[in-house]
C-alpha cells in the first residue's frame, strides 16, 4: 500500500496519503500473531472476516463446526483469528480461527505450567499408553499412570466428562503437553490427610469402606485415609483368600492397631478375644470333639473346632491302612467329623488332630486274628524298589515284604515277578503296634537252605556242586539241582588250589562235584566260607605224617604214588 501511494504523488492525493499512512502506522499486523476481526458475511463454505486490510480473510466453516461455534457466529461478530499470511501468491489474506484458538490455549497452558495452575478438560479417547484430553481445543496426553490414585478396572465414567488436570510437562519444540489427574487428587488428599490423621488414634474402633482387595489383604477408606487390613488381621481362623471375607464397596467395622509414618493398619480379629487364651482351655489332649472341614489338600485337611480354633489333620492321621493317602480321597470341605486332639501348641498357635483315632483300630484286630507266625493270602497293593506291600484280607492293614524276605537268595531282581493285585501267600514275622508296622515273609513258608549247615562247624568237609564259574571264583550250590531250596556261595580263586597254576576256575564245569572245607561259618549272618585249598593242605599234612617226613627227602608225589599202588588191587576186587 505504501508503494502504491508513492507511485501516485499527485497533489490531490497528498491529504489521502497522510491519512492512510497515519492509519497504517496505528495498525500493527504481524504474521503469526493473533488479531481481532469482524465477520462480514457467511456462506455455505466460508466465514469471511474483515481485519481492515485491502482484502478479507476466508475461514472454512469446518473450523467453526469442530468448536461448535458456527451457531453463535453472526455477521458483525468480533472474533480472534491467527494471521498466517498478509498476502499469499494470489494476493489474498490467509487467516485461521482454529489455529488462533490453539495458540491462545497454548499460551494459557504455558502459563498454567509455569504457575502450576489447574486446567479444565475432557478425556475424549484412548491411545497407546494413556488417553487424549481436549483442553480448549488443544489436544494433550494423559498417561495411564496419572489418571487416578488407585488402579481402576474401567474408566468409562470419566470419558467426555469435565475433569481437572495439572500440566506436568510442556515441550514447545515438539508441541507436546502432558497432563496429570492424579497430581490433583494427591494434592487434595494430602491437604486433608494430616487433619484426619490427627483425629485417628490407635485402639479406636471405626467403620471403613473396602476400596480394593488384593492377595495379601484389603485397602479400606477411613474418611479419606487409606488403611491396610492385612490377611492375617481378618480373622483368628485361617484365611485362604481375602475376597472370601470382604467385597469392594462393603462397609466393615475395624480396630486401628497401628499408625506409623502416615500409614494406618487396621484389624477385624482384634475386635474379638484371642481364642488361644480362653476358648482353648476347654479342649484337652486325647479328647474327641466335633470339627468342620474347612480346607482339603494332598498333605492333609484343616478342621475348625470353633471360631478362631482350627487344627490340621495330617495325611498320616487319616487312615489306619494307608499312611500317605491324599486327604481329598477321605474328606471333603464342610464335612462334619469327629477328631481327636493330639497336640496343642499355644506359642505357635497350632493344633494337631487325628481322624483315624476316632475309627476302630484294625491293629488290635490284627494282633488277635493274625498273630506272629500265622499265614494268610493277601493282595499286592504296590511294588517298590525295596519290596512289595500287601493288604491283609478283611482287615484294613497293609504289610510289607522286603525283597530279602521274598526268597532265600535275597536277590532284588525277584521283585520283577510280582505285580499289583497279585495274590501272594506269606507268613507274619513281626507286628509293631506302637509304630503300626507289619512285616511279612514269603521265604519263611519254605525250609531255610542254610539249615544244611546245622550241626556243622569249621574244618568240616562237605560236598557241593558247581553252579557256574567266573574269572575270580566258583559259585557252588549245596544241592545238585539248582533251586530255591539250595544254598549258594562262592569259592574265591585263591582258595581253589594250593598250587597257583591249578587255581583256575575254568577247570570246573557246571554240575561238577567238589569237596571243600568250611573255614568260616556264622549262623546269625547266614554266612559260610568254603576252601578247596584248605582241604588240600590238610590232606598233605596227613599224608606226610602217615607216610613220611619233610626231612626224608621224599616228595608228596612219591608218597601218594605208593599209597595209590597199594589201593589199586583193592579197587579191582
Amino acid at each position: 500500500m505504501e508503494n502504491f501511494v508513492k507511485q501516485n504523488p499527485d497533489s490531490s492525493n497528498k491529504e489521502f496519503e497522510q491519512l492512510l499512512m497515519k492509519d497504517l502506522s496505528e495498525r500493527k499486523f504481524t504474521e503469526g500473531e493473533i488479531a481481532k476481526g469482524k465477520v462480514s458475511r457467511i456462506d455455505d463454505k466460508f466465514v469471511f472476516v474483515d481485519l481492515g486490510l485491502k482484502s478479507e480473510g476466508a475461514i472454512p466453516v469446518e473450523e467453526f463446526k469442530l468448536s461448535k461455534e458456527l451457531d453463535k457466529v453472526k455477521v458483525g461478530s468480533e472474533i480472534d483469528v491467527l494471521l498466517e499470511r498478509l498476502e499469499n501468491i494470489s494476493g489474498e489474506l490467509v487467516v485461521s480461527r482454529d489455529k488462533a484458538r490453539k495458540m491462545r490455549t497454548w499460551k494459557k497452558m504455558e502459563k498454567a505450567f509455569e504457575n502450576k495452575q489447574e486446567v479444565q478438560g475432557q478425556i475424549i479417547s484412548k491411545c497407546k499408553g494413556g488417553f487424549i484430553v481436549d483442553v480448549d481445543s488443544c489436544l494433550c496426553f494423559l498417561p495411564g499412570s496419572q489418571i487416578d490414585i488407585r488402579p481402576n478396572k474401567t474408566l468409562d465414567h470419566l470419558m467426555k466428562q469435565p475433569q481437572t488436570f495439572e500440566c506436568v510437562k510442556l515441550d514447545k519444540k515438539r508441541g507436546n503437553i502432558v497432563l496429570s489427574r492424579r497430581a490433583i487428587q494427591e494434592r487434595k488428599r494430602n491437604e486433608s490427610r494430616d487433619e484426619i490423621l490427627s483425629k485417628l488414634k490407635e485402639g479406636e474402633i471405626v467403620n471403613g469402606t473396602v476400596k480394593s482387595v488384593v492377595d495379601w489383604g484389603a485397602f479400606l477408606d477411613l474418611d479419606g485415609i487409606d488403611a491396610l487390613l492385612h490377611i492375617t488381621d481378618m480373622s483368628w481362623s485361617r484365611v485362604n483368600k481375602p475376597s472370601e471375607l470382604v467385597n469392594i464397596g462393603q462397609t466393615i467395622k475395624v480396630k486401628i492397631i497401628k499408625i506409623e509414618n502416615g500409614k494406618v493398619s487396621v484389624s477385624v480379629k482384634a475386635l474379638t478375644p484371642d481364642p488361644y487364651i480362653e476358648a482353648i482351655k476347654k479342649y484337652k489332649i486325647k479328647g474327641v470333639y466335633k470339627g468342620t472341614i474347612s480346607k482339603v489338600a494332598d498333605y492333609g485337611a484343616f478342621a475348625i473346632l470353633e471360631s478362631g480354633l482350627e487344627g490340621l489333620i495330617h495325611q498320616t492321621e487319616l487312615s489306619w491302612a494307608k499312611k500317605n493317602i491324599s486327604a481329598r480321597k477321605v474328606l471333603s470341605t464342610s464335612q462334619q467329623v469327629d477328631v481327636e486332639i493330639l497336640e496343642i501348641d499355644k506359642d505357635k498357635r497350632r493344633i494337631s488332630l487325628s481322624y483315624k483315632n476316632t475309627l476302630p483300630n484294625p491293629w488290635k484286630k490284627m494282633e488277635k486274628s493274625c498273630p506272629v507266625g500265622s499265614e494268610f493270602e493277601g493282595t499286592v497293593s504296590s511294588v517298590s524298589d525295596f519290596g512289595i506291600f500287601i493288604l491283609v484280607p478283611n482287615i484294613e492293614i497293609q504289610g510289607m515284604i522286603h525283597y530279602k524276605d521274598l526268597s532265600w537268595s535275597e536277590n532284588p531282581e525277584i521283585l520283577s515277578k510280582y505285580k499289583k493285585n497279585q495274590k501272594v501267600k506269606c507268613k507274619v514275622v513281626e507286628i509293631d503296634l506302637e509304630k503300626e508296622k507289619l512285616r511279612c515273609s514269603v521265604r519263611a513258608l519254605t525250609k531255610d537252605p542254610f539249615d544244611f549247615f546245622k550241626g556243622k562247624k569249621e574244618k568240616d568237609i562237605i560236598t557241593v556242586f558247581v553252579k557256574d564259574t567266573t574269572e575270580n571264583s566258583i559259585n557252588v550250590s549245596t544241592l545238585k539241582n539248582d533251586n530255591e531250596n539250595s544254598f549258594i556261595t562262592a569259592i574265591k580263586r585263591n582258595q581253589i588250589a594250593v598250587e597257583k597254576e591249578d587255581a583256575r576256575p575254568s577247570r570246573f564245569s557246571r554240575g561238577d562235584k567238589i569237596d571243600a572245607m568250611i573255614t568260616e561259618i556264622d549262623f546269625e549272618k547266614r554266612k559260610v566260607v568254603l576252601s578247596i585249598k584248605a582241604l588240600e593242605e590238610q590232606m598233605n599234612k596227613e599224608a606226610v605224617k602217615k607216610y613220611g617226613s619233610q626231612d626224608s627227602g621224599a616228595s608228596l608225589g612219591d608218597i601218594l604214588g605208593k599209597v595209590l599202588k597199594k589201593k589199586k588191587p583193592k579197587s579191582k576186587k
